[in-house]
């Protein structure tokens, strides 16, 4: 795949800056020394908050969360960073938080979920799980669920368990996620060898999420395993071309349309997985993410502008 032709100079810039802090031989590191450099790649990409943000620190029953606040919010987003399970935590995602409770108005809570392979799944879906029970029942509003990546993955999850038991998720708002789907689908074959994710990092990140046998039948672990994908909230889906991720949200899509949900997909030309951190460097990602935010705005207030 030529990716000097499919990207643009912005977005060279955005992967050459990315190998920099986070070269490709960090995955054969220790997994203290992988979220040290992890860590410090997302602090070389940080923005400056938005005026008028003010966050705080608690502990939910041992599950470490950050809320963002501006102004009097009548809705909740839980967000759940990236990461592939290993690294990421509240610091590796807050300008990101900052800038979505800033554009929407809305509560953003992030969740410091516990890390592979010192905690195998199910142990970040259930500390996301618990989370999104706390703020449901402790501010009474209705909620969005939204996630990067592994987060995506996590966010969905949620919202698949979520029915019959919470009555508040209005929607979710999925980013370049993995859901679990066959390595062997078009996306993985064209993009085994992308820039900033590749095949075998996929393959790497989900052996390490459990203890050498792979559930089944388990969306908790990855949400393209359940068998009923019916009585999901509205989603919407956004997906970097290329990125060996991309057909886990077509095929996401997919099921949930099957199933008479209300879903749309985005599947961004030009751009790689983990563009976020380029929102402020890239035209392109700029775009994708103010779609983004739009998205959770519009799920928030029950709106579907894709019809």
């Amino acid at each position: 795949m030529d990716y000097d032709a499919l990207l643009d100079d912005e977005i060279r810039a955005f992967v050459a800056k990315t190998g920099v802090h986070y070269p490709d031989h960090a995955v054969d590191l220790s997994y203290t020394e992988q979220r040290r450099i992890y860590d410090g790649m997302c602090a070389a990409f940080r923005q400056p908050r938005p005026d008028g943000i003010a966050s705080e620190d608690l502990s939910v029953d041992g599950v470490p969360v950050r809320i963002y606040n501006a102004g009097q919010p009548t809705r909740s987003v839980i967000f759940l960073h990236g990461g592939g399970f290993v690294v990421g935590g509240l610091d590796s995602h807050d300008d990101i938080c900052a800038e979505i409770c800033a554009q929407t108005g809305y509560r953003v809570v992030a969740v410091d979920y516990r890390l592979c392979p010192e905690h195998p799944h199910p142990a970040a879906f259930e500390d996301c799980w618990h989370v999104a029970e706390w703020v449901a029942a402790d501010f009474g509003e209705p909620l969005v669920m939204a996630g990067d990546s592994a987060g995506g993955n996590l966010a969905a999850a949620v919202a698949h368990h979520a029915r019959g038991k919470l009555d508040h998720v209005l929607g979710q708002v999925l980013i370049y996620p993995g859901l679990g789907g066959p390595t062997d689908a078009r996306s993985y074959i064209e993009h085994a060898n992308a820039p900033m994710l590749g095949r075998d990092d996929v393959r790497f990140y989900d052996r390490i999420r459990h203890d050498g046998t792979e559930p089944q039948g388990d969306p908790t672990y990855a949400p393209l395993q359940d068998d009923d994908f019916s009585g999901l909230p509205p989603t919407v889906i956004f997906t970097a071309d290329c990125d060996p991720l991309r057909d886990d949200g077509t095929l996401y899509r997919d099921r949930l349309s099957e199933a008479g949900v209300k879903v749309h997909l985005v599947n961004e030309p030009g751009l790689v997985h983990g563009y976020l951190r380029a929102r402020h460097a890239s035209e392109r990602a700029r775009h994708s993410f103010e779609c983004i935010v739009i998205a959770i705005e519009a799920l928030g207030q029950g709106l579907w502008p894709y019809d």
